[in-house]
């Protein structure tokens, strides 16, 4: 084998491992909720306690047992899953396409940012709440462990491009990446996003750079 060949396999090698370690898997987050302590008991009653039901990727991160309905000025969505652990403020996270159900207008932003949202009226077993603020879609972003964003060379903060593969192969800009040693490395894309491309949760996106 001449020299000019080995040098196309070492290139299509190195290629290849590029590739898988600039991959990151896809978690797709289907409409939730988070609870503040307070909220949690209007809804469910005095010194009620979320009950874990199925722990999520991220480290501490699950889905609780609870349920609640969300009611918008035209129509509602019922048992949309709380997830856990309690939070400091309640968040209501939906996809475009629920908002045109709910009637509600919520804008694209990055968990934790809910000033200037628009509010739903949530329903559970022990009562109701008129929230003034909270409902957002989510952002599309890519949790990574220090080291993950070490080895691809990201910082957090960071905006990167992905791309996934496929029959129906997307790709999508402004992704956000969010580095700490309290995270997994995964992709979160809304419902929406994940139909648009034909998308199921375990599949691997590539990182452009």
């Amino acid at each position: 084998m001449n020299e000019t060949k080995i040098a196309a396999i070492i290139e299509a090698v190195k290629s290849v491992l590029d590739k898988v370690s600039c991959s990151v898997p896809v978690g797709v987050s289907n409409r939730h909720v988070h609870l503040s302590q307070a909220d949690l008991e209007v809804l469910y009653g005095k010194g009620h306690q979320l009950e874990a039901m199925k722990d999520l990727k991220q480290p501490g991160q699950f889905a609780a047992k609870e349920v609640v309905t969300l009611e918008g000025p035209k129509g509602k969505i019922e048992r949309v899953r709380v997830l856990g652990p309690i939070r400091p403020q309640t968040q209501i996270e939906i996809s475009i396409s629920d908002g045109f159900k709910l009637g509600v207008k919520a804008p694209v932003r990055p968990s934790g940012k809910i000033e200037g949202s628009p509010g739903i009226k949530l329903i559970g077993p022990a009562g109701a709440l008129e929230m003034p603020l909270g409902v957002i879609v989510a952002h599309r972003h890519i949790h990574m462990h220090t080291t993950d964003a070490k080895r691809m060379g990201i910082q957090d903060g960071m905006t990167v491009s992905i791309r996934s593969q496929g029959p129906r192969a997307v790709t999508f800009e402004n992704v956000t990446c969010r580095v700490s040693e309290k995270y997994k490395l995964e992709l979160h894309l809304d419902m929406d996003e994940a139909n648009a491309g034909g998308i199921k949760n375990g599949d691997l996106f590539e990182i452009l750079r």
